[in-house]
């Protein structure tokens, strides 16, 4: 095997590991950065939702608070306002999804599904826990899911208590099984924003490809560098000088030996010509 060709061996063996290496730390931070980018839309989302809780609670409530005794306007509900709001965004973001689950809802729209209920029972058995950031698998693909709980405050058991002191209204629109008996301060659902990972994942895999390429074309580019530099540096001076001694060894006029190159090939080069001259002098006294 040639010096070249096991040069050649160990620069692709170390340009391989290097490229496995960068590429393996730039796929982590690519899918990284794509997570927070998903977490922060969920976040951005879960927030205006919260805002239009506030603002139903603290300024259309109050203006709807005379018709509730003859007849019940959702719209005055807090929770209803928020996911109404979220819908409107539904045509321009159809992959995203928001949600008060509940355990106990008024609304049966409100009930949770399995994975939404196993979200509530977290926050229930654990009372500091105040949000839940995990992915789940579906059938449409990878969601990141961004879950904050829902306690019971002192307002709401004015409709939440029992159904004797609940507007007569609410009973008439909902009925009276269900919605009741909430305690202040208990975890009674969740806001769950549910936002798809396929896209941010795609525009991730997009930059890791250009990533590859560019990185493909860097190493392929340095490789053929350190070729070159090594063929007219260290091999084709080394051919020469092989050559030249191949000559001197037969007897047969040579030329001298190459002076350029780099300091070590040069060096050798140097000691090789003295040799040959000190041959062909030594041949000339033996001559005579």
């Amino acid at each position: 095997m040639s010096l070249l060709t096991r040069i050649n061996a160990a620069l692709g063996a170390v340009l391989l590991l290097a490229a496995l290496l960068t590429a393996y730390v730039c796929w982590t931070l690519l899918e990284a950065s794509a997570r927070r980018e998903v977490l922060a839309e969920a976040a951005l989302m879960l927030d205006s939702a919260a805002a239009a809780r506030t603002y139903t609670s603290s300024e259309i409530l109050p203006l709807l608070a005379a018709r509730i005794k003859d007849e019940f306007p959702p719209q005055s509900v807090p929770s209803y306002a928020a996911t109404q709001s979220f819908l409107k965004l539904h045509d321009a973001h159809p992959g995203y999804a928001y949600k008060e689950a509940t355990l106990n809802p008024t609304n049966p729209r409100d009930r949770p599904s399995d994975w939404e209920n196993d979200i509530i029972q977290r926050f229930r058995n654990d009372s500091q826990s105040q949000q839940i950031i995990a992915e789940r698998e579906t059938a449409m693909g990878r969601f990141l899911y961004f879950a904050r709980p829902i306690r019971a405050k002192q307002e709401c058991l004015a409709c939440h208590s029992t159904p004797a002191a609940a507007p007569a209204s609410l009973i008439a629109r909902y009925g009276s099984n269900n919605g009741f008996d909430w305690q202040v301060n208990e975890v009674i659902g969740a806001q769950v924003v549910s936002v798809p990972f396929a896209e941010a994942s795609a525009n991730a895999r997009r930059e890791f490809r250009s990533f590859l390429f560019l990185l493909t074309g860097a190493f392929a580019a340095a490789f053929l560098a350190v070729n070159i530099l090594l063929y007219r540096m260290v091999v084709r001076p080394v051919r020469r000088i092989a050559a030249i001694a191949d000559q001197v060894s037969l007897g047969n006029s040579a030329e001298e030996f190459p002076k350029g190159g780099a300091p070590e090939i040069a060096s050798v080069a140097r000691s090789f010509d003295r040799m040959r001259k000190s041959l062909e002098k030594a041949l000339r006294m033996l001559g005579n």
